[in-house]
């Protein structure tokens, strides 16, 4: 098979160029085909000499994803079953609201760090994904939008953890943002979601300025290690004053998940915890009432239950949004994706 040009790196894809006496310019131009016009094949690039075109399509292949399935939501969320190469299939789903659209993308097949409450984490880790496969999600979902349409945001929560596949994370997260020869979508639209792998976490903001969203979940330790078992490794101390120590741009904020699951970790004792956890780090926090997924012993709490969460945690001086479910009728929300009909053989 021949090597995909998107796994190239700049410096890979110059040296190819120079050994075949090519401009240097020529590199930003087949990008720009890639990332901006969407090419799949070569031929289509036609600033390109027919000597070029021919010696790419020689030696490289231009990689797309298989769409194995779309299902569209009553909320207009669509989700998306992508093949990959080797017949693994990934999901994401695209979030119509009045003035973006966001897309959920993933990078890993399944995920390893086994989060209870997660239907992703059922499926354990199979394989990280390339930097080309997380780019392609946005690629071939961009491809379904009608023509004065556009994916203006951008978040890392779909399978898998991304700061356990960091390198292939940040040369995808490299082309998204490039506006000369990328996607072009601002660090300002894209968020990165993590369970809190500190040493990756507090690299990431050295090498990229990203939104971060850190998935807490619970407000001891004897709790979040339960649900979450990376906490026995970064307990809720280490992880705390890693996000106290990173340089968030003025203006920004970090966002603190926190999955709201009945009579586990919705209490009022629980939102006071959560409180004085919190207490000096810019940041808002983002409820998510559970979505059920089959095999889950978990319950969604009652809209009051949810109201009174909320409402004291706002009492206390917190920023505080409910996360309203969507496309939990395609098994499509948060905590949800599963690759189910991969398993079925689909």
């Amino acid at each position: 098979m021949r090597p995909n040009i998107k796994d190239l790196s700049d410096q890979e894809l110059a040296r190819w160029l120079g050994l075949r006496h090519e401009p240097a310019y020529r590199g930003a131009q087949i990008k720009r085909w890639l990332y901006q016009k969407g090419a799949v094949s070569f031929t289509e690039m036609t600033n390109l000499g027919g000597g070029l075109r021919a010696a790419l399509e020689e030696e490289f292949s231009i990689s797309r994803l298989r769409t194995a399935r779309a299902s569209r939501s009553r909320d207009g969320t669509v989700k998306f079953l992508f093949q990959l190469v080797d017949g693994l299939h990934i999901e994401s789903v695209l979030i119509p609201e009045e003035r973006r659209l966001t897309l959920c993308v993933s990078t890993q097949v399944g995920c390893g760090l086994g989060c209870s409450f997660c239907a992703t984490a059922q499926m354990g880790l199979v394989r990280n994904l390339k930097a080309s496969e997380i780019v392609d999600q946005i690629l071939e979902a961009g491809r379904t939008l009608a023509d004065e349409q556009r994916i203006t945001h951008i978040v890392l929560m779909g399978m898998g953890e991304p700061l356990a596949n960091y390198t292939q994370t940040l040369r995808a997260l490299a082309v998204v943002r490039d506006a000369a020869i990328g996607i072009g979508i601002s660090p300002r639209r894209i968020t990165l979601s993590t369970v809190g792998l500190v040493p990756q976490l507090k690299k990431l903001l050295q090498e990229t300025n990203v939104n971060i969203a850190v998935s807490l979940h619970a407000a001891t330790d004897d709790l979040r290690s339960q649900m979450m078992p990376v906490n026995r490794k970064y307990p809720l101390a280490e992880l705390l004053a890693c996000c106290r120590s990173l340089p968030i741009p003025r203006r920004r904020r970090i966002t603190f998940e926190y999955v709201l699951l009945s009579d586990t970790n919705d209490s009022p004792a629980d939102a006071r915890r959560l409180s004085e956890l919190l207490r000096g780090i810019r940041c808002k926090i983002n409820l998510i009432p559970f979505n059920p997924h089959p095999r889950s012993p978990f319950a969604r709490p009652g809209a009051a239950d949810v109201a009174r969460f909320q409402n004291l945690l706002t009492s206390l001086g917190h920023q505080v949004n409910v996360r309203a479910p969507r496309g939990d009728d395609i098994q499509a929300a948060c905590g949800q994706l599963q690759g189910e009909v991969a398993r079925a053989g689909i």
